[in-house]
This record gives C-alpha cells, structure tokens and sequence, in this order.
C-alpha cells in the first residue's frame, strides 16, 4: 500500500505550480556573488540591489523588459527579461584594471538579510567552511545564536537550542519542506552532511503561516546545493584524530537548457572505541552512515519543478568498551526515506499571480537497544501545501493556501505497543503591505484542525520599519503550536536507569513568541560596521516539561499550564578590520524558566550566557584563509540531586572552547588543519555511576559541557567547476 501511495504522491507532484517575479543571481566570472550590485529596471524609478549571497528580487511594471545592473569594479550590463523568465542568473566582467589601482571585494560568510521583514541570517558555504562542518549539528559553531549540545552523554544525540528553548521548538526544514520530525529529532542532526549543503536560513522568533503552524521559537532552512549551480564533480574527504573518517561527493549534470541533476553521496565510519576520560565508557558512539541523495530541476516557459529522493542508514554503537567483561551496550538502528516535490507555475506575471504546490513523504525506522531495554519504532510523514500568491500592486500582496500534515507512529518499548498517528488538515491567509519600502506589514493566519486536539487557531504579524537607509527596526508577534511526542523524541534517555513516567493525554503544546530587533551599517573608516540588537520573549499557554527535579531516580514528563516561559537578549557586531581580516562578536543572555513541581524554576542544563568571538584573516587573492572561534559559556544550573546521597553538583561553572583552522587554496582544490577544543575542556564525570550501568544511579542525561578532548582534524576539497555557457541567462 505504502508503494501505491508514494506513486500517488509523484505523480500529483507533476501538477504545475508556483514562481516568483523578477528575481536573480549576480555573479562574477568566478560564479562569486556581488554584492550591493544595483539593479535597475530600465525607464523606471523602479530599482533594489543584490544582498551578500548576490541575490535579488525586483517587482517589475510588464510594461519593461530591460534590466540595467552594474557594480563597483565590473562592467555595467544591461539585459533583456526573455518572455515569461522570473528568475535570471548574471554575470558581470571585470572592469578595466588600472595600474595602481585594485578594486576587491570579500563576501561576508554570515549575514543578517536587509531585505527580509523577519529577522533572518543566512549562512553560506564559504561560512561553514570556516570550520569542521561534518554535518548539520557542526555547522553553528560560528554562530552566536544557535547552541548546539548533547543531549545525553551515551548516545551521541544532539540537541539545537535556539532563544534559550529546545530544539524541538524550531521548525526544521529542507528546501523549505519541514522534515526531521518525530522519531528523527533525537539524531536528525547529523543526517545532513555539510559538504551537501549551499547554505543555512536562520529565521528568530515567529515565523510565516505559510510553512505550517509548529514554529514556536524560529525555523531554520537547509538548502542543498542545486542541479544548476553546482560543479560538475566536488569530492570532500575527512579525517580525525579520533578515527572518524568521511568521504563526499557531489556531482551535476546539465541534461539540457532546461533539466539538470544532482547526485550527493556521503559515507562515515568511527574505526576507533574513544575513551578520553578513562572511565570505561566510550565518549560517543562509533556511528557508521551511508547517505545519499539525487535532486533533479526543471524550469521552462513559466513552469518550475524541484524534486528529491533519499535514502539514509545509519548504524551507532556505543557504551562500555568492549575489552570490558558483559558490556553494557548501545546499538541504534536508523533507515530513512524520503523525497519531495515542489512545483511552480506563473501564470500573471504582471500581477505576480502564481499557484504552487509542495508534496513530500519520508518513513524512518529506528531499531534500539540501550542495554536490556529494547526501542523500536517507525514513522511515516505525508505533508501536502498549495499556495496561491497574487499581488494586486506595488504595496498589496495576498497569499492564500492549505496544507495537510499526517504522522503515524508505530512504536514499541520492550515489545509494549504505543501507536499514535494524526492528521491535520488547515488553511491560511497572508496579507503583505509595503509602503515604499518604508515600512512592510506582513500579517498571516492559520486555521487548522487536528484530529488529536481539535480546531486552533494560529495569528502571527511582522513589521518592518526603515527609519534611515543604514538603520531599521522590525517586532514581531504570533502563535505556535506542537504535538508532544514525548517517546520518539526522547528515546535517549532510554540510556539511563532513570525510570520514564509520561501523564496521560498530554495537551497540545502552546506558546506567543515575540521579538524586537533593530539594525543598523555604520560607515566607519570606509567600511561598514553592523551591528544588531535583540529581544524575543517566548511565553507558554501549554507545555511538556520533562521534570528531571522532582525525583533524581526518574523524568516526569507531565503537562504546565501558563507560567514557563524564556527571554533571550542578544548584541552582535562584524566588522573588516583590516583588507581580508573580518571579526565578530556577540554576548546573549538567556533567562529560561519552566513550572516545575508546582513552582517557576530556572530550567536545568541551560547556559545563563553565551559569548563569542570569530576571527577570519583571508591574504590576497585567497591563497589561504586562517580562522579562529572562541566560545564563553555561563554557568547554569543542575537538576536536583537526592538530598540523602548526592552524586553530583547543583550548578555546573562556565567553561571556554576554543576552535582554529587554517585553508590553503589552490586553483580548484584545497586542503585544511584544524583544531576542536584546543584548551582540552572536558566535563567532568558527564555520566553519574558510570561503572554501574545496572544500578539505579546510572544517569547519563546530566551533560552540560564537552565530553571529548582535544580533536585534530584535516581534509582536502577538490572541485571540477561547471562548463562555462554561452547563455547569459539561466534559471535557478
């Protein structure tokens, strides 16, 4: 049935769907993005400029068809717009060199998007290659807002958490699909290779209705690399000094002007039982995975088609080392497919009116043994969003749509049934309201109906508001809801002996989130400087408190009602100090409370602050690049210890980590040494009782700190770039 169903989907995705006005791609001979490109539509007023990725959007009068764009050090050109073409990719040349004169530029790796009416960072490749980005859960650690963590000390799970919440609280997604739900979520990290991916989109606080009501704190948006836009071979290959190996390769083809592929493998393996604290206990599990994945694209006339198959295996071992007599063991099974489908049709370009639709399926499969219990469990995700954009000038647009999400777990705890499965139809409204660019209003409901929790409701609201060319403000305000599922997303803590008492019927969870954030570029000494100040405040109507406090012997996962809630304030500034050498720094302070135990308690295991500090040095002509990342980490507080025999601590102290790398560059290849920790911090007995797995003070959930050393690491990237076309102008 399951095949018959995943055909259904494949063919319904070939139902034409949805586009975009004028938007576009400026590069250089290079394929590098330019930045603050002006883009003109000739005979009009009507004009915008390229942001860090060279990217832009224009709205366009149908009755011009001539673009003009020009940059600081490239020949201007003007292009003609091909009949029913949206979306252009340009390059400039280089202008006339001078002999005492050299005009350069860099592209910022991470970024905050002027143009965006919600607070969105994008991060591009250049930017996670400043660092061992083996994969998803690696890519953030230049990143000041996004903490990344274990989730417990023994099966190498990973947590985001992001404006001082969970990560189960961000809606994850890939292409903007959501995906990494559910079972997924506890190891869902390190399914995406970072080798894969063309850059991240970090969006804070309340999101767009049109992508689903379960954004409570942000979302954040993988994009692969693209059929059209990558090289046609790209080979990554990395090492370890703790026996991690990994090996990636990417590789294009341009079937015709109008279809291209993509194939992305990936293939890891830990050859090597790490015990760097010596307490018999491996410090993460050996993880072996195979990945891979085949994206095709399609545009022509007015019609756009995007779609992805996948297929992922993974197998982690961990626990006691095996020289160890009867070891107490970890083995994680995980399988995953899924695949996505997203088209587009454009079918008034004046008014911008345009209809699409977005389909996608995955099932994943987990088989687990933590010792003597026994996890096994599957999911399957169908999701289905038709939107239709039209605007009816310059200052209104309108989106409408809906969308259905269905899960259905089949889960099994030492050979006891849980199953679970929901359907949720809904639909929403999108109203977008720009005054000359002044300010922007963006306001959207959803209303949806779960055949778990009935009908919810679900507002949201943004605005944009320019007081000054290099200064703006934006607040935003909405709902956001999600359904607990407590034991997929928590099978971790099956690696303790901590008994899982879960209350029945557990509500919806249901929180507002708002925020505040001002912006402003600050010509200083012919460079600008940005810097950006924020506040979002997270409050719950609803929640899932996973109560680790009230019995040090057990996790109560049980429903609060009103009181949790988290504050994040967050300063950040970059700034080139010199020609190739670029800095930033940022301090945030998070103020996290839950009910807990009937009474409003700073949460456990939660940084009270965070600093950080990146320094990127690149000389001319980018031959090599040196990069440095150092974290300051607050202290915190422990969950409850027993009062008659404590066997740990009540607060954890701060800690620092440090990170480097260097980058020697060559035509089309590179190489690159690094450094993890430098100052070799380790958290002091991560697991409680760790010579007794049996006992019932074996507990593996106190991590709050490192638990591996020192790593060093090197790797070589090496590239076959795109045939170079004649055509000017290629859809992407």
């Amino acid at each position: 049935m399951k095949k018959y169903i995943i055909c259904l989907f494949i063919l319904i995705s070939q139902i034409p769907i949805y586009g975009q006005n004028i938007s576009g791609h400026i590069i250089d001979e290079n394929k590098q993005a330019i930045i603050g490109a002006s883009i003109f539509l000739k005979g009009t007023n009507s004009g915008t400029i390229s942001n860090k990725d060279g990217e832009f959007n224009l709205v366009r009068d149908g009755a011009y068809y001539k673009l003009i764009v020009s940059a600081v050090g490239y020949n201007p050109d003007t292009v003609t717009i091909p009949k029913g073409v949206t979306q252009l990719n340009i390059t400039l040349k280089t202008g006339v060199e001078l002999s005492d004169l050299v005009v350069s530029t860099s592209t910022p790796g991470s970024s905050y998007d002027r143009n965006s009416i919600t607070n969105l960072q994008n991060i591009t490749s250049g930017e996670l290659r400043k660092a061992a980005c083996c994969n998803l859960s690696e890519s953030f650690e230049t990143n000041p807002s996004v903490d990344v963590s274990y989730s417990d000390a023994a099966t190498g799970a990973k947590q985001i958490k992001l404006l001082g919440l969970a990560g189960i609280y961000v809606q994850m997604l890939h292409e903007n699909v959501p995906t990494l739900r559910g079972i997924a979520a506890p190891y869902g990290l390190g399914y995406t290779p970072g080798p894969w991916m063309e850059g991240i989109q970090i969006s804070k606080g309340t999101a767009s209705v049109k992508n689903g009501y379960e954004s409570v704190t942000g979302q954040i948006n993988i994009e692969y690399l693209k059929p059209d836009k990558s090289d046609r071979l790209g080979i990554n290959v990395y090492a370890n000094d703790a026996g991690r190996l990994e090996g990636n390769i990417n590789s294009a083809i341009a079937i015709n002007k109008y279809l291209s592929t993509v194939v992305l493998a990936h293939i890891e393996d830990e050859i090597q039982e790490l015990d760097s604290n010596k307490d018999g206990f491996m410090d993460q599990p050996m993880v072996r995975q195979q990945n891979i994945m085949n994206n095709w694209k399609y545009f022509k006339n007015n019609y756009f088609l995007h779609t992805s198959l996948r297929f992922l295996n993974e197998n982690r071992i961990g626990g006691q080392l095996s020289k160890i007599n009867n070891p107490y063991t970890i083995n994680i099974d995980s399988k995953r497919y899924e695949f996505f489908a997203k088209n587009g049709f454009l079918f008034d370009d004046k008014n911008e009116s345009s209809v699409a639709l977005i389909l996608s399926g995955s099932l994943h499969e987990n088989n687990s043994q933590f010792g003597i219990k026994n996890y096994n469990g599957d999911q399957e995700n169908w999701y289905a969003n038709l939107i239709y954009d039209t605007g009816f000038s310059k200052k209104h647009k309108l989106s409408l749509g809906s969308s259905w999400t269905y899960d259905n777990y089949n889960e099994y705890l030492n050979a006891i049934p849980i199953n679970n499965n929901e359907s949720t139809p809904g639909i929403f409204a999108e109203y977008t309201f720009n005054h000359n660019d002044k300010y922007i209003v963006l306001a959207g409901i959803r209303a949806d109906k779960s055949s778990l929790y009935g009908m919810f409701y679900t507002p949201r609201v943004h605005i944009k508001y320019n007081v000054a060319e290099s200064f703006n403000l934006r607040v935003s305000a909405g709902k956001g809801f999600r359904t607990p599922n407590v034991l997929a997303e928590n099978s971790f803590l099956l690696a303790s002996s901590r008994d899982i008492n879960i209350s029945t019927k557990l509500q919806q969870e249901e929180a507002w989130n708002y925020g505040v954030t001002a912006t402003g570029h600050i010509p200083l000494f012919n460079k600008e400087l940005n810097i950006q100040g924020e506040f979002f405040f997270t409050n719950f109507l609803s929640q899932v408190v996973s109560d680790l406090d009230t019995d040090p012997h057990a996790v109560n996962i049980i429903n609060v009602s009103n009181g949790s809630y988290s504050k994040s304030y967050q300063i950040e500034a970059s700034y080139e100090l010199l020609r190739g050498w670029s800095i930033t720094a940022a301090h945030r302070i998070t103020d996290s409370k839950a009910t807990i135990n009937g009474k409003l308690r700073e949460k456990p295991l939660t940084n009270r602050y965070k600093s950080l500090i990146t320094s990127s040095y690149q000389t001319k002509l980018k031959k090599w690049q040196f990069d440095l990342t150092a974290l300051f980490n607050g202290g915190g507080r422990l969950p409850d210890p027993d009062t008659n025999n404590p066997k740990w601590a009540t607060e954890f102290k701060p800690y620092t980590i440090i990170n480097a790398q260097v980058t020697k560059y060559f035509r089309t290849w590179s190489i690159y040494l690094g450094s993890e920790n430098l100052s070799n911090f380790i958290q002091k007995d991560p697991i409680i009782d760790v010579a007794n797995p049996t006992s019932t003070d074996f507990d593996a959930s106190m991590v709050w700190g490192p638990i591996h050393g020192r790593k060093i690491y090197a790797g070589l990237r090496w590239n076959i770039p795109a045939k170079e076309t004649n055509k000017k102008h290629n859809t992407h």
